[in-house]
C-alpha cells in the first residue's frame, strides 16, 4: 500500500533530510512557515506564540551578540541579520571565537523580538540563548499510548479523540508515523538531527507523506496544541502540525469532524450512527445488533468515537450533571462483553454485559454512573477480570459505560472500517471500486454535470452517474462519496463543504447508457455539508446506478466514489446518453425507437408436484435479459427489467422452466411495443412456438411496457 505514497507538494522527506545534515542546518519548511499565517486563516493571535523547537541544537548553554542590520524589514523576525554567536565550553573565561553567521539560522531566531530593543544600525544588543522545549526530547516515551494525548487551545477535540483511537492500534500509527524509530532522537548521534519529521495520510484516494519542520507554537514555553502527559513526548503534536499543515493552518482544525481523521488515519470508511433517531436506547434488538457490529469493527483493527449533539452554542463543551460534555468528541478505546459473577460461578454462568470504554481528550472529567472507575458495579466482576480490562481509579479521563447507557446518553457514534481487500485474510474481504469525478457546469445540457439533487428534476440527471452490478441472491453493499478537501488560509479563508449526498436506482439488467428517467428508487443517502457521506445497505441482485449531486445545482467539485461489495461490482462511469452513431450505422442501421420491457410476473404456469422452477428471458434484436430463477411456485415474482434501443418493432418474451438436465419451454410471447400505445400495463397469455397458429398455453405474464421515438426517454 504504502509502495504508492505521494509527497506532500512535491516534498521528498529523505532528500531533504540528506541537504539539511549536508549543510549542517536544521530544516525549516517554507510551506508551513513558523508564522501567524500557519496559525490562523482569520482573526487577530492571541497571546505572543513563539514558535520553537524540541531542544536547543547544540549541547551547553549559550548566549548571542546581534550585529546591526544589513537590510531593513518591516517584521523583525524578517531582518536579515550579521550574527557573532559565542558558544560556552563551561564556567571560566575560555570561549570558542565567534562564528559568523548570515540569514535566519536556528540558533538565532529566537533573538529578535518587538521587545528586544534591537533598531537597525542600532547598538549591539546581547540576548541569551534560547535552549528549547526540554532538555531530552523523544518522539515516544514508555511507547505510544491513548493516554498520550491531552486536548490544547484549539478546539479540535475531534482530532485528540482520533488520535487516541489511532494510538491504541500498533498496525495503524505505525502507517501514520513511518519509519518511527529512524525518526526518534538519538543522544549518541546529535549531528545527525535535521529538524525534520513526516507523516503519512490518506487523502482523497490515495496516501501522501507531509514533510515538517521540528518548530512548534508555545506560550510561556508550554505547547498551546496537542500535547502528551510527558513534557518530553512530541508524537502527538508533530502529528498535528503535519495535519495542521494540510488543512492551511491550526485554526483550520477548529470544530473539525472526527469521521474526516479517522479515515485520513486508516484510508477506511467511516460511518455515522445517530442514537437517538435510531431509538438504539429503547429498543433492545437494535441495541444488540448495533453492539455486534461494533465489535466486529473493533475486533477488526477499526476506530469508533462517540459524542453527544450539542443543539446551541451555550452546550458546547457543557458539563452533564453525569459527568459527560456535550459537543465533545470521545474516543472508544476498548468494546467487549464482560464476564459477570466470581471464579468458576462465574465461568459457567457465562452472564456477560455489553461495554464500551470510552476516553476524554481532555485527559480528566469522566463518566459519574453505574461502571464508572469508583462504583460498586465492579464488585460483580471478578479481580482478574478487572486487570484483564484495565479498569483504574484515576481521573484520567478514560472510563467503561454500559452499551445502553452509551446508547442513551451519547447521541452519535462513528465506525470508521479498515477495508479488508487482502484475499489471504480469514476475514471477511470486500471488493473495492474507486472512481474520480467531478461536478462541472457547460451551457450544453448534455455536457453540464452539476444538477443538483433530485429537487430539481429539470437538471437532476445532468449529474454524473457511475453503475454498479450485485451478483449474489443479496449483498451488502457500502458506498462513501468524498469531496476533495478544502485548504483553510488567510488569503482565501476557510475551506467550506458542498452540501453532498447521492442515491441509488435499480435499473435494466442491460443498461448501458445514462438514465434519463425516474426508476425505483433502492437507496438514498443523507445531504450534509460534510466531506463525506456513506451509506450501507443490503441490495437484491441486479444492476444499480448511483448518481452523486451537490444539493443545489451550479456548484462545482470534485469527488471520489468508494463502492465496496462482496464480489466485483464492475462499477463505471456512465458517459453516453444514447448509442453513438458508427461507420456501421449508415449500412447497418440506427436504433429508431427505445424500449423498457418491465415482466413483473406470471400466473397459473404448468405446474408440477414441487411447483415450476422457472425464470423469465425477454429478447430483442440479438440482445436478451434473463431473470433469476424462481424456485416452487406457479404464480412467481420476476421483477425483471431490460431496456431496448431498437430497429424492428417486435420482440419475444419467453419463460422456461427449469430443471437439472435441460430446461423445459413454457410459453411465450410477442409484444410490438408501439411507442403510440399508451397502455403501460398488459397482461398476455402464453403461446407456444408455432408460428402459424400459436395456441395458447397454460398460464399469463404481467408485462409493463415504455416505448419512445427520443433515445433520451428513459
Amino acid at each position: 500500500m504504502f509502495s504508492c505514497v505521494k509527497p506532500y507538494e512535491d516534498q521528498n522527506y529523505s532528500a531533504l533530510r540528506r541537504d539539511c545534515r549536508r549543510r549542517k542546518v536544521l530544516f525549516e519548511d517554507p510551506l508551513f512557515p513558523a508564522t501567524d499565517d500557519s496559525l490562523y486563516y482569520k482573526g487577530t493571535p492571541g497571546p505572543a506564540v513563539r514558535w520553537k523547537r524540541p531542544k536547543w541544537p547544540f549541547a551547553g548553554p549559550s548566549q548571542a551578540w546581534l550585529g546591526r542590520c544589513t537590510e531593513n524589514g518591516e517584521c523583525p523576525q524578517a531582518w536579515e541579520l550579521r550574527v557573532s554567536v559565542l558558544l560556552a565550553q563551561g564556567p571560566g573565561p575560555g570561549r570558542r571565537p565567534p562564528v559568523t553567521l548570515w540569514g535566519q539560522h536556528p540558533l538565532i531566531q529566537h533573538a529578535v523580538s518587538p521587545t528586544s530593543g534591537y533598531e537597525p544600525g542600532g547598538p549591539l544588543v546581547e540576548c541569551t540563548g534560547d535552549k528549547g522545549i526540554c532538555e531530552d526530547p523523544r518522539l515516544f516515551v514508555d511507547g505510544i499510548s491513548s493516554h498520550d494525548l491531552h486536548q490544547g487551545q484549539v478546539g479540535n477535540c475531534w482530532f485528540v479523540a482520533a488520535c487516541s483511537s489511532l494510538a491504541s492500534r500498533e498496525s495503524l500509527w505505525q502507517k501514520v508515523i513511518p519509519d518511527w524509530k529512524e525518526q526518534e532522537w538519538d543522544p549518541e548521534k546529535p549531528n545527525a538531527y535535521a529538524g525534520i519529521f513526516h507523516f503519512h495520510f490518506w487523502r482523497f484516494g490515495e496516501w501522501v507523506d507531509v514533510v515538517i519542520d521540528d518548530r512548534l507554537p508555545t506560550v510561556n514555553n508550554q505547547l498551546i496544541y496537542c500535547h502528551s502527559n510527558s513534557r518530553n513526548e512530541f508524537w502527538c503534536a508533530l502529528v498535528e502540525k503535519a495535519y495542521a499543515k494540510l488543512a492551511g493552518c491550526y485554526q483550520a482544525l477548529d470544530g473539525g469532524n472526527t469521521a474526516d481523521a479517522l479515515v485520513d488515519f486508516t484510508g477506511g470508511v467511516s460511518e455515522p450512527i445517530d442514537l437517538t433517531e435510531g431509538d438504539f436506547a429503547n429498543d433492545e434488538t437494535k441495541r444488540n445488533q448495533l453492539f455486534e457490529r461494533m465489535l466486529k469493527v473493533h475486533s477488526r483493527g477499526g476506530l469508533i468515537s462517540a459524542s453527544i449533539k450539542a443543539v446551541t452554542a451555550a452546550d458546547m463543551e457543557a458539563r452533564l450533571a453525569c459527568g459527560l460534555v456535550k459537543g465533545h468528541a470521545y474516543a472508544v478505546t476498548d468494546v467487549r462483553k464482560v464476564r459477570l459473577g466470581h471464579g468458576l460461578l462465574a465461568f459457567f454462568k457465562s452472564e456477560k454485559l455489553d461495554m464500551i470504554r470510552l476516553r476524554n481528550p481532555w485527559g480528566e472529567r469522566e463518566w459519574n454512573g453505574p461502571w464508572s472507575d469508583t462504583s460498586e458495579e465492579w464488585q460483580k466482576v471478578s479481580k482478574s477480570e478487572r486487570e484483564k480490562m484495565g479498569v483504574t481509579v484515576q481521573d484520567d479521563g478514560e472510563f467503561w459505560m454500559t452499551f445502553e447507557d452509551v446508547c442513551r446518553y451519547f447521541t452519535d457514534i462513528i465506525k470508521c472500517r479498515v477495508i479488508n481487500t487482502s484475499h489471504l485474510s480469514i476475514h471477511k474481504t470486500w471488493e473495492e471500486a474507486r472512481l474520480h469525478g467531478a461536478w462541472t457546469l457547460h451551457e450544453d445540457p448534455r455536457q453540464n454535470r452539476g444538477g443538483g439533487c433530485i429537487n430539481h428534476k429539470d437538471t437532476f440527471f445532468q449529474n454524473p452517474q457511475y453503475i454498479f452490478e450485485v451478483k449474489k441472491p443479496e449483498d451488502e453493499v457500502l458506498i462513501c462519496i468524498q469531496q476533495r478537501p478544502k485548504r483553510s488560509t488567510r488569503r482565501e479563508g476557510k475551506g467550506e463543504n458542498l452540501a453532498i449526498g447521492f442515491d441509488i436506482y435499480k435499473v435494466e439488467e442491460n443498461r448501458q447508457y445514462r438514465m434519463h428517467s425516474l426508476q425505483h428508487k433502492a437507496a438514498s443517502s443523507i445531504y450534509i455539508n460534510s466531506r463525506s457521506v456513506f451509506l450501507r445497505t443490503d441490495q437484491p441482485e441486479g444492476r444499480y446506478v448511483i448518481i452523486p449531486t451537490t444539493f443545489e445545482p451550479g456548484h462545482t467539485g470534485e469527488f471520489l466514489l468508494r463502492v465496496f461489495t462482496d464480489v466485483p461490482s464492475n462499477c463505471r462511469e456512465l458517459r453516453l446518453d444514447e448509442p453513438p452513431h458508427t461507420c456501421w450505422s449508415s449500412l447497418c442501421g440506427y436504433p429508431q425507437l427505445v424500449t423498457q420491457v418491465h415482466v413483473l410476473g406470471a400466473a397459473g404456469l404448468k405446474d408440477s408436484p414441487t411447483g415450476a422452477n422457472s425464470y423469465v428471458i425477454i429478447k430483442c434484436e440479438g440482445d436478451k435479459v434473463r431473470s433469476a430463477v424462481q424456485k416452487g411456485t406457479s404464480t412467481p415474482e420476476y421483477n425483471v427489467k431490460g431496456i431496448f434501443y431498437r430497429k424492428k418493432l417486435s420482440q419475444p418474451i419467453t419463460v422456461w422452466n427449469h430443471r437439472v438436465l435441460k430446461d423445459e419451454f413454457l410459453g411465450q410471447v410477442h409484444l410490438k411495443a408501439d411507442p403510440d400505445n399508451l397502455q403501460a400495463l398488459h397482461t398476455l397469455h402464453l403461446r407456444d412456438r408455432n408460428s402459424r397458429q400459436p395456441s395458447n398455453l397454460p398460464g399469463t405474464v404481467a408485462v409493463h411496457i415504455l416505448s419512445s421515438t427520443s433515445l433520451m426517454a428513459v
